[in-house]
């Protein structure tokens, strides 16, 4: 990962970040803003989701009438009260701890919040967003954030130094942010983590409209566009299946600057996975047949709604 030359940049955030496959994206860091506000508005539906929870449960123990006297007696009322006690209980946890795992684990890697703010969480070094790294940023979270605020609520301000401390706990995690220059909280230090902003071009964009005569989805031809898929080189549905819309894109990017070097590595990238190499000295038409090939299979996928995000998806 390394900063964009400065004539290049269009803000202070925008980085360059190489993949495993040695491929150079043009990545932008997402703003302290748009971060907060993603904070704030999952915060908000946790608390709502913990409402409507609460409330749901109220309701399914409306009929016992003394809650109090029915648990001290035993009954199959209070046994019942009980039942429902800890299943609240374990409701309440996993709004706070499963909420943002389970959406930052998904292939979107992003809660609704972020997702809102168009932002979303990826690995720095370029690589795959492991489970590891999400439960790891995810933990730290109850460190900078929910236990100071647990106990600046239950200290108060009348007891002084505990108070301070904190007051000082909290404010060291939340302004960390403020002194790094890709706005890391210690959640994405620990864990190798970092918050980007989603690409504003959405698969379907990228997918042109036109089509060549076999029926296959047609690229610009504009200069520098992908071109079309040259007849010499065609793929089995084992060798297509191998990408997802992650690398059909970055493929694209790739063809479209058209620089020797990065064809010549992803053609060897490619050529490796599905075992092909009748590509050799030909490496870019081997390529627009691969990519033409690729999002057609891709585009008939999503008609028939299923999607492949990336390489690592089913």
């Amino acid at each position: 990962m390394s900063a964009l030359p400065t004539r290049l940049r269009r803000t202070g955030r925008d980085r360059v970040l190489v993949t495993p496959e040695g491929i150079a994206l043009p990545v932008a860091v997402a703003s302290r803003g748009a971060r907060v506000g993603a904070l704030m508005l999952d915060l908000f539906f946790i608390v709502v989701l913990m409402i409507a929870s609460t409330i749901a449960l109220f309701q399914i123990a409306g009929g016992v009438v003394d809650i109090g006297r029915e648990v001290r007696s035993g009954s199959t009322a209070g046994q019942a009260m009980q039942f429902l006690m800890i299943v609240w209980i374990v409701i309440m946890f996993l709004f706070r701890n499963a909420y943002f795992l389970f959406f930052e684990l998904g292939p979107r890697g992003a809660t609704p919040g972020k997702r809102l703010t168009g932002i979303r969480i990826a690995a720095r070094d370029g690589g795959r967003l492991t489970a590891e790294m999400v439960i790891a940023r995810n933990l730290l979270r109850d460190i900078e954030l929910f236990l100071p605020i647990v106990f600046l609520a239950s200290a108060g301000i009348e007891s002084g130094w505990a108070w301070l401390a904190a007051t000082a706990w909290f404010l060291i995690f939340m302004l960390l942010p403020l002194f790094n220059r890709d706005a890391l909280r210690a959640g994405d230090v620990i864990a190798g983590s970092w918050v980007l902003e989603r690409p504003r071009q959405k698969l379907e964009a990228a997918m042109s409209a036109g089509r060549t005569a076999d029926g296959a989805p047609a690229v610009s031809a504009e200069a520098n566009s992908p071109g079309l898929a040259s007849p010499a080189y065609t793929f089995e549905d084992a060798e297509l299946e191998v990408y997802g819309e992650y690398e059909l894109q970055t493929l694209e990017r790739v063809l479209r600057e058209n620089r020797k070097q990065s064809i010549e590595t992803v053609y060897q990238t490619i050529s490796g996975k599905i075992g092909r190499n009748d590509g050799w000295n030909d490496e870019r038409a081997f390529l627009q047949a691969y990519y033409t090939q690729l999002r057609a299979r891709l585009e008939s996928g999503m008609r028939m709604g299923r999607r492949k995000a990336d390489k690592h998806s089913e």
